[in-house]
C-alpha cells in the first residue's frame, strides 16, 4: 500500500498557509502556534526546530511529545469529510490541524478550538 503523498510534505511548506489563512482573518500567528502546541505537545521551540528541519508530516506527527487526549473532541468537515470519521490515523490527526486552522480562521474563540482545556502545561507557548 502506497502512502499518501501529503505524509511526504514539510510541515514547513504548509505552516506559512496556515499563518496566512489566520492573519486574511485577524487573528495571529501566535495563535496558530498555540493551536499547533495544544494538538500535538510540542513547545515552540521545539516546534521552531521542525519548521526548521523541514520535517514531514508524517514525521511531526508520529514522533510529536504527546498528542492532546481531547483532540478526539474535535468533529465536523473539513475537506467534504467528518474528520471523525477518518479511519487512517495518520490523515486523521493531519485533518484536525487543518479543522482547527479553519475554526480559527472562522473566528471562534481560543478556549472553543482547544476544547476548553488549557495549553499543555509543559510546553512553552505562554
Amino acid at each position: 500500500m502506497t502512502k499518501h503523498r501529503i505524509y511526504s510534505i514539510s510541515l514547513a511548506s504548509v505552516y506559512p498557509h496556515y499563518v496566512a489563512k489566520a492573519e486574511k482573518k485577524a487573528r495571529t500567528k501566535a495563535e496558530v502556534d498555540e493551536i499547533i502546541c495544544w494538538l500535538t505537545g510540542h513547545s515552540l521551540e521545539s516546534l521552531g526546530d521542525r519548521l526548521a528541519d523541514k520535517t514531514t508530516l508524517e514525521d511531526f506527527f508520529t514522533q510529536a511529545p504527546r498528542m492532546n487526549p481531547s483532540r478526539s473532541l474535535i468533529t465536523g468537515v473539513i475537506c467534504g469529510i467528518r474528520v471523525e470519521e477518518i479511519e487512517e490515523p495518520l490523515m486523521r490527526e493531519i485533518r484536525y490541524l487543518d479543522k482547527l486552522i479553519d475554526e480559527l480562521a472562522k473566528g471562534k474563540a481560543m478556549s472553543k478550538i482547544l476544547r476548553g482545556s488549557p495549553p499543555n502545561s509543559d510546553d512553552k507557548t505562554q
